[in-house]
């Protein structure tokens, strides 16, 4: 499938969501919270809906708390009224999760908590969930999530008995999954299964407009569903030279994306990232402001620009390296520095793959042999990324 029309296929999907999703939208809407103290002007107006069978009622746009540094940006998001917060035990080697329970001191009972381990073993996910709730200053988690995982056989039951086993102890209230990919294998599996009660999944524009009918049977289902990856990689950088900077950057060309999830009724809050005030006051305003043929333009505009570089984890490429290589997560990983701005994170993720992996030099190649369908510059991504962090 080559960009052009991958892009009409985005807009032929776009066109059919928003009149649902405004009328749930204004139904799920309560009216504006009063915030202690805020500097935005007007003050940002807070919709709400319900996290599946949960009963936690959050704020539609939450707080994706992985590359803040500064805990400020996190104690002004709840002091202005956002209510869900998700970090987990790996990001910033631990730091995030100490820096996220400072901010949030005090604050404990207006908000919803989420952490997440990455470990694939019980004994190990237990131990985890011990030294998140050290960290974060609390006895509990609202939600626990077993984390980045891709296939059914990910989720063992040994991982689903250690979340039960914290639900037992009243260390964690819900339990969930996380995925950055996998979706049209996983998402299914985690709908069926009764032990799940929250999926979060990333989900934006760019994705297969199948995601949309895989979110809404999971939601009708009873689960809660949480969006990451909602702005498409971030790519908040852009230089004035770059083409259609003007549109994209000064027309909100990135709040547009955030917009896009937002207004999907069967989602139930977002996790977008924000390192400072400016972000944190722009994303509130995509609970206030609505979808429409603008924003549709805009991320036309931006799917174009971002097409030979974004990798949308659709893992059609999954298994065509020769030599093994998981091109989805290098890709991933590379997206963590250009796009987020975050190179000690890319790094430190890259530095995870196995040695045989981290070994193989793509500029080696005759040829790459992984075709992207949706158009990106997949050897010059992968080489992209290996000179960096190799």
């Amino acid at each position: 499938m080559n960009p052009s029309s991958s892009r009409r296929r985005f807009l032929a999907a776009g066109l059919a969501l928003p009149a649902v999703a405004s009328a749930v939208q204004t139904k799920s809407s309560e009216p504006q919270a009063a915030p202690k103290k805020s500097p935005v002007s007007p003050a940002p107006k807070f919709t709400y809906r319900t996290l599946g069978k949960t009963g936690l009622k959050v704020t539609t746009v939450g707080f994706g708390c992985m590359i803040t540094s500064d805990g400020s940006v996190v104690e002004r998001a709840a002091d202005l009224g956002i209510t869900y917060f998700d970090t987990a035990r790996g990001y910033q080697s631990g730091n995030n999760e100490r820096m996220v329970g400072a901010a949030l001191k005090g604050k404990r009972n207006q908000i919803t908590l989420s952490s997440k381990s990455g470990a694939g073993s019980r004994a190990q996910a237990l131990s985890d969930l011990d030294t998140s709730l050290k960290e974060l200053g609390t006895d509990h988690l609202d939600i626990w999530y077993l984390h980045a995982k891709q296939h059914p056989s990910d989720v063992s039951d040994e991982l689903i008995d250690a979340q039960q086993t914290a639900k037992k102890a009243g260390k964690i209230r819900f339990a969930g999954v996380s995925t950055h990919g996998g979706q049209p294998e996983l998402m299914p599996f985690l709908t069926q299964n009764a032990n799940i009660d929250v999926i979060l999944t990333s989900y934006n524009f760019t994705m297969d407009p199948g995601m949309n009918k895989l979110i809404e049977d999971a939601s009708k289902a009873g689960k809660g569903i949480v969006a990451m990856k909602v702005m498409a990689g971030g790519f908040r950088r852009m230089r004035p030279a770059d083409p259609n900077y003007n549109k994209l950057k000064q027309d909100g060309g990135l709040l547009a994306a955030l917009k896009w999830v937002v207004r999907n009724p069967f989602v139930n809050t977002t996790i977008p990232s924000m390192t400072d005030q400016d972000q944190l006051d722009e994303n509130l305003k995509a609970m206030a402001e609505p979808f429409g043929s603008a924003e549709e333009k805009l991320l036309a505009m931006h799917l174009e620009r971002i097409s030979p570089f974004y990798c949308r984890m659709c893992g059609q490429c999954s298994g065509q390296c020769p030599q093994g290589l998981p091109v989805p997560d290098v890709l991933r990983f590379l997206t963590y520095a250009d796009g987020y701005g975050q190179f000690a994170l890319a790094r430190e993720r890259y530095s995870e793959l196995e040695p045989k992996h981290a070994s193989v030099k793509c500029a080696d190649c005759p040829g790459c042999e992984v075709r992207c369908p949706n158009g990106v510059r997949v050897a010059e991504r992968l080489i992209r990324a290996q000179e960096l962090f190799a």
